[in-house]
C-alpha cells in the first residue's frame, strides 16, 4: 500500500505543486493592487475565494504532470524506468483516472470562484493537455505552450474579482518557462549550449521585465530589490554551472532550480506590488519546495 501511495504521489510531482499556488497568490496580490484593494482586508472578507484558487491550481497541475507521465509511458520505459508508470506501481489505466479527476476537481473549484476564473481554468486544462499530448515534441511550440500554461495559471489567479486588467503581466511567466523548458531538452542526453544560452539571454529579460513594471506601477524597487537579487542567484548560479559543465546532472540541477525559483519569482511580484512581509510569506513555500525535492523528482 505505501509503495502504492508513493507511486501516485511521485506522478504528482509535490515538490513543484507550492509553485502553482505561488502564482495564484501572485496574481491575486497584483490584481488586488491594480484595483485598489487592500490585500489583508480582502484575505479577512474573501479568503475563501483565495483558497479555491489555490487548490484549484494545483489540482489542475498535478493532473497535467500525471497526464505527462501517462503520455510519455512508453520513452520513459526506456530513459526513466524508475518512474511511477513502467515501474508498474501505477497501471497506467489508474494514472489516466487519477489525472481526471485532479483536472475535474481543479475546473470544479475556479467555476466556484467566479465565472471568468472557470473558463480560464478550462482554457489552461486544454493547454496543459495540448503540451503533453502532442506540443512537447516542437523545439519551438513545445517550450511556448508549456510557458503559456504557466500564463494562465497567473491570470487565474488574477481573475478572482470577475474582471481582467494588465494580462500582459502573464506574458513574463511565459517567457520564463519557455527558458526552464529549453535548458530541460537536455536532461537525458546532455550537449545543450544553445539552449542554456538563449535561456540566459531569456532569465534576463524577466528579470528586467519585473523590475520595470513594478516601477510603472508602483514606485517599490527599494523592497522589490532583495527578492529580485535572490532570484536572479538562484536560476543563475545552477545555469553557469550547467554551461561550464555541460552534463545531464547539471542540467537537470538547473531545471530544478529554474522550477523551484518560481516560487522566489512569485515573491518579487508580492514584494513589488505589496510588501516585505506577504512577500516573505510567499517565499516561504521555497523550503517546502526545497524539502519536497529531495524525495520526489522535480522534472
Amino acid at each position: 500500500m505505501r509503495i502504492v501511495l508513493k507511486g501516485y504521489l511521485q506522478l504528482m510531482r509535490p515538490a513543484n505543486l507550492p509553485t502553482a499556488a505561488a502564482d495564484i497568490l501572485a496574481g491575486i496580490t497584483i490584481v488586488l493592487y491594480l484595483q485598489n484593494i487592500d490585500v489583508m482586508t480582502f484575505l479577512g472578507e474573501q479568503g475563501g475565494d483565495v483558497f479555491l484558487l489555490v487548490f484549484s491550481s494545483v489540482a489542475l497541475y498535478a493532473g497535467g504532470v500525471v497526464f505527462n507521465d501517462v503520455f510519455d509511458a512508453e520513452l520513459d520505459a526506456v530513459e526513466r524506468p524508475e518512474r511511477a508508470i513502467p515501474s508498474g506501481r501505477v497501471p497506467k489505466r489508474k494514472a489516466i483516472y487519477f489525472g481526471t479527476v485532479l483536472m475535474l476537481i481543479g475546473i470544479a473549484l475556479a467555476f466556484k470562484c467566479t465565472l471568468l476564473s472557470g473558463m480560464i481554468s478550462v482554457v489552461l486544462t486544454i493547454a496543459i493537455l495540448a503540451y503533453d499530448g502532442y506540443f512537447k515534441q516542437f523545439g519551438f511550440v513545445g517550450p511556448l505552450n508549456m510557458g503559456i500554461c504557466r500564463g494562465l495559471n497567473l491570470l487565474l489567479g488574477m481573475s478572482i474579482l470577475g474582471s481582467l486588467t494588465h494580462w500582459y503581466i502573464s506574458l513574463v511567466p511565459v517567457v520564463y518557462i519557455f527558458a526552464i523548458t529549453l535548458i530541460s531538452r537536455g536532461e537525458v542526453h546532455g550537449n545543450n549550449k544553445k539552449h542554456i544560452v538563449w535561456a540566459g539571454i531569456l532569465y534576463a529579460i524577466v528579470v528586467l521585465s519585473i523590475a520595470l513594471i513594478v516601477m510603472q506601477q508602483k514606485d517599490n524597487v527599494l523592497v522589490l530589490l532583495p527578492f529580485l537579487l535572490l532570484f536572479g542567484f538562484l536560476i543563475y548560479s545552477p545555469l553557469i554551472k550547467a554551461y561550464k559543465e555541460n552534463s545531464p546532472k547539471n542540467i537537470k540541477k538547473a531545471v530544478m532550480g529554474g522550477v523551484l525559483s518560481l516560487v522566489v519569482m512569485n515573491a518579487c511580484w508580492v514584494a513589488g506590488f505589496s510588501n516585505w512581509y506577504l512577500a516573505l510569506a510567499v517565499l516561504l513555500l521555497l523550503p517546502i519546495s526545497m524539502l519536497l525535492s529531495k524525495l520526489f523528482a522535480v522534472t
